[in-house]
């Protein structure tokens, strides 16, 4: 069987703010206007999107190409329960104890000053568990910081 791309997909309410926070939270860029346009203003205004219709979806990438597409599309309901399924953001690989902890406490700062919200703190429970922080990005979707 052949390997398959990725993409994760966010129903959200504001797809433009959320892909900008998960840009800055994890390095990734916004997807690039089609070619033969500069900017996606261009683009829309060509394809006759009107001005208020211009966040139902957007989209960001790995600039490496290693991690898998984002892809955030708006939708009319609100987000009601825990997430199924959540992103682990590896903020503390290889890291043990304290010195993992204080750097989860310290990206887990800059992501509240993004617009993010600490939800809870576990600390490690070895040999399973070195610790983590849960996080809600600005839409409440729930992710790890491990």
């Amino acid at each position: 069987m052949d390997v398959r791309e990725l993409q994760v997909t966010f129903d959200c309410a504001d797809p433009h703010g959320l892909a900008g926070f998960w840009c800055e939270a994890i390095g990734y860029a916004c997807d690039a206007p089609p070619p033969g346009f500069d900017t996606w203003d261009a683009a829309l205004d060509a394809f006759g999107v009107p001005p208020d219709q211009r966040n139902g979806r957007s989209a960001c990438h790995d600039p490496t190409g290693a991690g898998p597409r984002l892809f955030f599309q708006v939708v009319p309901e609100g987000k009601t329960a825990k997430n199924r399924l959540h992103l682990d953001v590896r903020a503390a690989p290889g890291l043990r104890g304290e010195e993992r902890m204080a750097a989860l406490e310290a990206e887990g700062k800059r992501l509240v000053a993004l617009g993010a919200a600490r939800v809870q703190r576990h600390e490690p429970a070895p040999p399973l568990s070195h610790g983590f922080l849960v996080m809600a990005d600005p839409e409440g979707n729930e992710f790890c910081l491990d």
